[in-house]
């Protein structure tokens, strides 16, 4: 089955998007995570949960080149994720959305790149978020009646741990917004298939040293809570989208290889 869009879930997502077609890919890089086609008007859509059906993988052990091999190899174009986040801006609250424009990548472990090899491939990461589905989440967010960041620099750490409030300090001084730990490779991987990508960061947190003590059951919980409002602008921002890309994304390969 060939589709052009698929949507990325994250925590608090795990019981979504659940009646539908199960199916998994092989790829070079291991099998997917099991992958779900559901119909989303007339839109067929692929959705994955990255931490696996039962939130079993923690994000350092994500194999993140598998799943955006697969979805590339069904004939996905575009990529809308959702990542639960921490909040670095002090202006933003738990219960905001962030449509992050530009990234930080402070992992230091993962496999980061599809291009390993002759010829050497530099992708340009300067729009990594494809500004139409940034656009469109954002308008989308807004009339669902939530509070809209429609741009901000995301940081992704390597994981399991949180971070700690030394760190934090740090990353607000580099300009940074919120935290997360799944974020990339994600978005350069899909970049360097020339997919579109842009992901949908719901604040569950203040980061470390902004409020009390972090606790991932805490944050879980509060992920879940906000399950119904994320489907419904993951399920109008689909609906939303023109058949045919007018973005930049699909030529990322254009002048990168040497």
């Amino acid at each position: 089955m060939k589709t052009r869009l698929a949507i990325i879930g994250g925590t608090g997502l795990e019981d979504s998007f659940t009646n539908g077609t199960k199916t998994r890919v092989g790829t070079p890089y291991g099998p997917s995570p099991p992958l779900t086609l559901v119909s989303i008007g007339p839109k067929d859509v692929v959705f994955m949960l990255r931490h696996g059906e039962k939130h079993t993988l923690p994000p350092h052990r994500i194999n993140y080149r598998a799943n955006i091999w697969a979805l590339h190899s069904m004939g996905v174009e575009r990529i809308l994720a959702s990542n639960a986040v921490g909040a670095i801006n002090p202006s933003i609250k738990p219960d905001d959305v962030v449509i992050p424009s530009d990234f930080i990548d402070f992992t230091r472990l993962r496999m980061t790149t599809f291009y390993d090899e002759a010829p050497v491939t530099h992708i340009d990461v300067s729009n990594i978020y494809c500004p139409e589905l940034r656009r469109i989440l954002s308008e989308t967010a807004r009339r669902e009646g939530v509070k809209v960041h429609s741009e901000g620099t995301y940081l992704c750490t390597e994981g399991p741990r949180y971070e700690s409030p030394a760190e934090i300090h740090m990353f607000r001084g580099w300009g940074c917004d919120v935290v997360g730990m799944t974020g990339l490779p994600e978005a350069v991987l899909a970049q360097e298939l020339g997919m579109c990508y842009a992901t949908l960061c719901y604040v569950t947190n203040m980061a470390a040293g902004m409020d009390t003590r972090l606790s991932a059951e805490d944050i879980s919980s509060k992920g879940r809570s906000m399950t119904d409002k994320l489907q419904r602008i993951l399920l109008k921002a689909v609906e939303a989208i023109p058949r045919k890309r007018s973005c930049h994304c699909s030529e990322s390969l254009e002048g990168a290889r040497v």
